[in-house]
């Protein structure tokens, strides 16, 4: 048995994912039903022994944690002065919005992509521009072409998930490095979040590379959001970093933090680095669990719901089911009317669709499966 398989009390706990709805079984957000790696939670307990929760600063040993893991996962040196510690990636987002766009503006992004990429516009007055990614010899990608025409003289970001949610896509070097030149022809800033880029599911297959892994010249006008808070499930402490190569672009993100983003706790700092510092043998044990759901989930809807389509899940612990072929017209409804709480495709820019959590005990998913299996095949009523 494995340590994944011990379920987890959560609901009446104030958890945004089983609280929420708790008429439902929550399949929806992006929180595992895991707890964290043993020495992230002792790492934490350490610090609350300290008894003092003052107003914090990284310390020298997380600074020291994130440039080895940098140096050892990405396989780049960054200087500590290109990191740009913050309360949060989906903040960092909206911040990078203000700090590089203005009213009338324009933000670029590819769908169906993590909900935030299609609202942080507003925070900025800017304007949205969205393509559909593009099935290509049975991997989506992005419509180069479709970018080409949609870009405008006044756009100037490009926001890329990477590995991709929900898709689930790890981008090539090519890929990405096709895009980097795209935003470097039209004087775009990639704004490159890559918070799931430690769940890739078969490394040696589809590496991750990252915009940090980039030719100088285009790395230059990116900017590289990461976090362990994906990863070792501690979403809900708050921690993300920044890697900004250029100075300039470094000193505008920064300027336009103004007051609006919270101060970093304490705690989340001691668990980042116990996380990075850690926690890889329980990473590895993690993935292998998750791989294990993924062929379970997989193998379950593709063989049991003709004509539904699932794209090859290459990283995260998010399966991105494509119903728009059944004859189904809400199937985020009939999972509901099964019990389930999934996510609706149509916040993603694609209705029809729905995406399902698979980081949860393997007995729990299966039964889950059986339920939507149920719905989406009965019927509709006339």
């Amino acid at each position: 048995m494995s340590f994944f398989d011990t379920p987890v009390t959560r609901r009446a706990t104030g958890s945004l994912k089983w609280d929420r709805r708790s008429d439902l079984d929550p399949f929806w957000v992006a929180d595992m039903d895991f707890t964290s790696a043993p020495e992230i939670i002792e790492a934490i307990r350490s610090r609350v022994d300290h008894g003092v929760f003052g107003y914090a600063l990284p310390h020298q040993s997380l600074v020291d944690a994130l440039q080895e893991y940098l140096v050892s996962r990405l396989g780049v040196t960054v200087p500590e002065n290109q990191i740009v510690h913050l309360g949060g990636l989906v903040p960092a987002l909206s911040l990078a919005a203000r700090a590089f766009g203005k009213p009338g503006d324009r933000l670029m992004t590819a769908t169906p992509v993590y909900p935030p990429f299609l609202g942080i516009h507003h925070d900025a007055s800017m304007e949205l521009l969205t393509t559909d990614h593009i099935e290509v010899d049975g991997r989506w990608t992005f419509d180069w072409e479709a970018m080409e025409a949609q870009v405008t003289a006044n756009t100037k970001i490009f926001v890329l998930s990477n590995p991709q949610n929900p898709l689930g896509r790890v981008y090539t070097g090519e890929e990405i490095t096709r895009l980097a030149s795209f935003c470097e022809k039209h004087d775009l800033i990639l704004l490159s979040d890559e918070i799931h880029c430690d769940l890739v599911l078969n490394e040696a297959r589809t590496p991750h590379f990252s915009a940090l892994n980039l030719e100088p010249e285009l790395r230059d006008r990116t900017i590289t959001l990461l976090s362990p808070s994906k990863t070792y499930n501690i979403a809900g402490l708050g921690y993300a970093f920044a890697v900004i190569p250029n100075d300039r672009i470094r000193r505008r993100f920064d300027a336009a933090r103004g007051h609006t983003l919270p101060e970093i706790n304490c705690i989340a700092y001691y668990a980042a680095e116990a996380a990075y510092r850690h926690g890889e043998p329980w990473r590895q044990e993690l993935l292998s669990y998750l791989r294990q759901n993924k062929k379970l989930l997989t193998n379950t809807l593709r063989e049991k719901i003709p004509g539904v389509k699932i794209p090859e899940i290459e990283a995260t612990y998010l399966a991105w089911i494509d119903c728009r072929e059944l004859d189904v017209d809400q199937p985020i409804q009939k999972a509901e009317q099964a019990g389930l709480f999934l996510s609706d495709g149509g916040f993603f820019g694609h209705g029809r669709c729905i995406r399902m959590n698979f980081g949860t005990q393997t007995d729990r998913l299966a039964k889950a499966l059986d339920q939507l299996v149920a719905a989406l095949t009965e019927p509709e009523q006339a």
